[in-house]
């Protein structure tokens, strides 16, 4: 595999992306990624996450390669692996599910019932001219995947709740596409059904955020990674009363 060519990086783009950084050491680098920012595979002039990894790169050693993806309008904590041991351990422990993924999340109209549980319906991609879509579909689809949830909520108001996700599998938008199908979309997702005004408040953005990431380290035992969410999603939380 030929090794990919350096992009060149702004010095603006190259200190936001280190503005991002939450925790480094010598195996891996963790990145509070924003709302609004492609991971990989992004459109137009702007650089993906991805590419901003070019910034970290050193002398003689590979840039930092991502783990896993969060998508372009979730916020939250991403995973790289700085080494290629790392990135050979992390994958392998991502695909054996040694990751446990904790997601914030605010939904409409007010909270599931049960206020807790398990959401187990498999996915199919559908494909829509340049867009990709998730769909729920039966488990003998072809096309079907296995996809499950777990969700728990933390607090609810008249029309709105902030809940705590975990994805026990990784499919495309998976969490978005569990909560519309129990009636309860997140905020700000236009794709899946999501409210765009809440209560009266304006919702600016997809309201889910990658709050907790814990997994094995490269160099043993297990590490626990955190990232508060951004401004805009405090501020919803806080005008709807789910503080």
């Amino acid at each position: 595999m030929k090794p990919l060519n350096p992009i060149k990086l702004s010095s603006t783009e190259t200190a936001f992306v280190r503005s991002l950084v939450l925790y480094e050491d010598t195996e891996i680098l963790a990145l509070n990624k924003p709302s609004g920012l492609s991971s990989q595979g992004g459109r137009g002039q702007v650089h993906t996450l991805d590419e901003l990894l070019w910034a970290f790169a050193k002398q003689g050693k590979p840039r930092p390669r991502l783990i896993h993806r969060l998508d372009r309008d979730t916020s939250g904590v991403i995973l790289t692996a700085k080494t290629k041991p790392a990135a050979g351990f992390l994958g392998k422990a991502l695909m054996a599910r040694k990751f446990s993924k904790t997601y914030l999340a605010i939904v409409t109209p007010g909270a599931p019932d049960p206020a807790q549980g398990v959401i187990d319906l498999p996915l199919r991609r559908d494909e829509q001219g340049r867009e990709a879509y998730m769909r729920v579909c039966a488990p003998d689809h072809p096309d079907a995947e296995t996809a499950r949830s777990r969700y728990r909520t933390l607090k609810a108001v008249s029309g709105a709740a902030l809940m705590e996700l975990y994805p026990d599998t990784g499919r495309m938008h998976q969490l978005r596409v569990h909560m519309a199908a129990l009636g309860h979309p997140i905020a700000g997702d236009a794709r899946y059904g999501g409210a765009l005004v809440v209560a009266g408040e304006a919702v600016p953005r997809l309201m889910l955020h990658a709050r907790a990431l814990v997994f094995p380290h490269p160099a043993g035992g297990e590490k626990r990674l955190e990232a508060e969410p951004p401004g805009d999603m405090r501020g919803l939380i806080a005008s709807l009363g789910l503080g």
